[in-house]
């Protein structure tokens, strides 16, 4: 499965963003989520969805104003930012768990496919 994250960009704090990430190739993974990461940091969970989206969850720094939804007949998985924070800085990857498996994991060690990743720059 290959990933292509867009989207990024510079948006004042209080602003929003809506990032996309197109799959292609093998099946489009049933667990889809967002990750970020800043110069120095590991990567962090953000939010992760599964194929329904009956079943969403969020890292408690952007609960409320992130939300992350999937649209299955074109394998793309989105993030919509509201409320930007200038520690919401980061490059963002969208990911993908194996495509049998069904249940949300925050470690990124248990995530398979990656994007690329794009660049949110929030500015105060």
């Amino acid at each position: 499965v290959q990933l292509q994250a867009s989207g990024g960009g510079l948006v004042q704090a209080g602003g929003s963003l809506r990032l996309s990430c197109a799959a292609s190739g093998r099946a489009f993974p049933n667990i889809m989520g967002w990750f970020r990461q800043t110069p120095g940091k590991g990567r962090e969970f953000v939010a992760a969805i599964n194929w329904g989206a009956s079943f969403t969850r969020y890292a408690d720094s952007v609960k409320g104003r992130f939300t992350i939804s999937r649209d299955n007949a074109n394998n793309t998985v989105y993030l919509q930012m509201n409320s930007l924070k200038p520690e919401d800085t980061a490059v963002y990857y969208c990911a993908g768990r194996g495509t049998a498996v069904t249940v949300i994991n925050t470690s990124p060690s248990q995530w398979t496919y990656w994007g690329q990743g794009t660049q949110v720059t929030v500015s105060s």
